[in-house]
C-alpha cells in the first residue's frame, strides 16, 4: 500500500512540474487563460451533448457521436493552446504584452460562437440580442475585406 502511495505522489509531482512549465511557457495562469480554458471545455461538452443526445452535429455525416470527430476537436483545442504559446513567446521576444491577449480574446470569441451555435442546433431558442450578435459576427466572418496598399 505504501508503494502505491509513493507512485501516486510521484505521478502528481511529475504532472505538477509539467503543468507548471507549460503554464509558464504559455504566459502564466491568468483570468484570460482561465476563461479560454473554460470556454474550450464548455464547447467540447456542448458538442458531445449535441452529437450524443440530439444527434444533430454538423461535424459528422449522421449527426451522431463519432470518435474521429471528437479527436479532431481535441486536436483543435491543443493547436489553439500552441498558437497562444507562440503569441506568448512573440510577446517576450518583441517586448510586448498584447499578442497573447489578442489571440486569447479571438479564440474566446470563436469558442463562444461555437457554444451558441451548438445551443441553437439543440433546438433551444437563443435570446434575440444574442442571435443578432451571432448573425453579425457570422456575416462579418464571411465578408472578405479588401486591403488597400
Amino acid at each position: 500500500m505504501e508503494k502505491l502511495t509513493n507512485i501516486k505522489t510521484s505521478v502528481f509531482a511529475v504532472v505538477g512540474v509539467v503543468g507548471s512549465v507549460i503554464t509558464n511557457l504559455i504566459g502564466g495562469w491568468d483570468k484570460a487563460l482561465q476563461v479560454l480554458l473554460i470556454f474550450m471545455v464548455i464547447d467540447y461538452a456542448s458538442g458531445l451533448i449535441l452529437a450524443g443526445v440530439f444527434k444533430k452535429s454538423k461535424k459528422s455525416e449522421t449527426g451522431a457521436l463519432e470518435s474521429r470527430v471528437g479527436w479532431k476537436g481535441i486536436c483543435k483545442k491543443v493547436m489553439t493552446l500552441l498558437i497562444v504559446l507562440m503569441g506568448s513567446q512573440l510577446d517576450i521576444l518583441l517586448g510586448l504584452d498584447y499578442i497573447r491577449y489578442g489571440l486569447i480574446i479571438g479564440f474566446i470569441i470563436d469558442e463562444g460562437m461555437s457554444i451558441i451555435e451548438n445551443y441553437g442546433l439543440m433546438g433551444f431558442k437563443l435570446p434575440e440580442m444574442l442571435s443578432n450578435a451571432f448573425d453579425i459576427l457570422r456575416k462579418h466572418k464571411e465578408t472578405k475585406v479588401e486591403v488597400k496598399q
